[in-house]
């Protein structure tokens, strides 16, 4: 049975693209894979906590001497974990807040983002990424055009999430940008509809 996480992190709870879009894909994907399990986390409504010293010191710290309080806090990062490693498709809706993610999926991926849980290093010291075999969509919303132009180089969004989830091994991984949504109506219009396009041909490939 096929598995499919859906998360997302806009902090609007309505009128949010990225919800819509990422809802309307998932809705999609069950189609396409009769029997699809889906298991959603939302990380506005449930966040989850940013990293403290109390957080670090529990990871590095090996299980057989961690204290009864390391040992709760441990639980829910493995717990994140095991949730993400269950999962044969991943779905996020990653809205762009001040050119990047929202801090709520950044203290996600700094709970899954585990050494020797999701990523290691080898003898030369190189990394190596521990999550393997699940295919990424990344459903973006943004008000301006990020993606070329003179912004582009403010796009500090697609190439971190790129590139810390290549860390842990991810590298099946597609964005649908929907973008210039604080242009006006018709802007948003056309942005849906090109990114709805998208999805279809995702689907139907």
């Amino acid at each position: 049975m096929t598995t499919i996480f859906h998360i997302d992190s806009s902090v609007r709870s309505s009128g949010s693209i990225s919800r819509q879009l990422t809802s309307e894909f998932v809705q999609k994907l069950q189609a396409a894979h009769a029997g699809a399990n889906v298991v959603e986390r939302d990380l506005a409504r449930h966040p989850v906590p940013h990293l403290s010293e109390q957080m670090m010191g529990a990871y590095f710290t090996p299980a057989a001497q961690r204290s009864d309080e390391q040992a709760r806090i441990v639980k829910l990062s493995d717990d994140l974990v095991a949730e993400l490693m269950a999962a044969d498709v991943v779905v996020i809706g990653a809205p762009m807040y001040n050119f990047s993610i929202s801090s709520t999926l950044k203290a996600w991926i700094d709970h899954v983002a585990r050494a020797g849980l999701t990523f290691k290093y080898n003898e030369q010291g190189q990394p190596v990424g521990l999550v393997q075999g699940k295919k990424f969509y990344i459903f973006t919303s943004r008000g301006g055009v990020y993606s070329s132009g003179p912004a582009k180089s403010l796009d500090f969004h697609e190439t971190y999430l790129r590139g810390v989830l290549g860390f842990l091994g991810i590298t099946d991984v597609t964005f649908v940008h929907t973008e210039g949504v604080a242009m006006g109506e018709e802007a948003v219009n056309s942005a849906l509809a090109n990114s709805r396009s998208a999805m279809d041909a995702l689907i139907a490939a």
